[in-house]
């Protein structure tokens, strides 16, 4: 395969922007947004023991036709915004976990989550979507929610840290059955990347490192499982994630 036949190669991922931080933010508004609103379901049982599934239900689609979810994606990107500020993060970008871990604290996400839940209540009791006496209980036990909040943030935290070191182990791996042109394991490993990659926070290096593995697992797929590759073909698909 010559190098104009690689450059060529529909399956190899050029891209030259690997990660940007609107990845990154939108990732972070998802993940986090999740978990928050899963903080929001577990204080209302709490709170609000007595209600069946239904109450519960007709509670939260009271808040969130308040405008909690779109209050919620602000709180997080303005979070987001002043912790990397306040951290010192001048690039845009996170470069790991640990960063993003003190950006958020740093940034007040859980008093921009406990500001949303009273701007959502009020408008909800005042829409008559929900009575004065339930929406004053959420209020005054609204540290429950929080406590909540703080907890699953923490362990979505918890969960990246684990998904990159699973995803380290399974780069490993793969390198490995490169090394000993071992096809079947590549395939196996590869997928188990793939995967994993779905669950992790796009991070520059980490994406290039896949990206790496991408380009080289399919030369070798597209030369049916040939790893008579030469240099100049490893070393350019190497070059190709920049």
């Amino acid at each position: 395969m010559s190098d104009i036949e690689l450059k060529q190669n529909e399956n190899l991922n050029m891209s030259k922007e690997v990660v940007s931080d609107k990845e990154q933010n939108s990732f972070l508004r998802t993940s986090l947004g999740k978990v928050i609103n899963l903080g929001l379901d577990l204080g209302i049982r709490a709170l609000l023991p007595d209600l069946i599934e239904d109450g519960v239900i007709e509670i939260k689609n009271a808040i969130f036709e308040g405008g909690f979810k779109e209050g919620i994606d602000t709180a997080i990107q303005s979070a987001i915004d002043f912790g990397k500020s306040v951290t010192g993060i001048f690039t845009g970008k996170f470069e790991n976990i640990s960063q993003v871990q003190t950006a958020v604290k740093n940034g007040g996400i859980i008093d921009g989550v406990s500001n949303v839940i009273d701007w959502a209540l009020n408008k909800a009791t005042e829409n008559g979507k929900i009575p004065y006496t339930i929406s004053n209980t959420i209020r005054q036990g609204k540290n429950v929610i929080l406590n909540n909040v703080t907890k699953n943030i923490e362990n979505e935290f918890e969960k990246q840290l684990d998904s990159i070191e699973k995803l380290d182990k399974y780069t490993n791996n793969w390198k490995n059955y490169y090394n000993e042109h071992d096809f079947e394991g590549m395939e196996r490993e590869y997928g188990k990347i793939k995967e994993k990659l779905e669950d992790v926070l796009p991070i520059e290096n980490t994406i290039k490192e896949v990206r790496k593995i991408e380009n080289l697992h399919m030369l070798v797929k597209n030369n049916n499982g040939n790893f008579n590759l030469s240099k100049e073909e490893v070393e350019l698909a190497q070059k190709l994630v920049i």
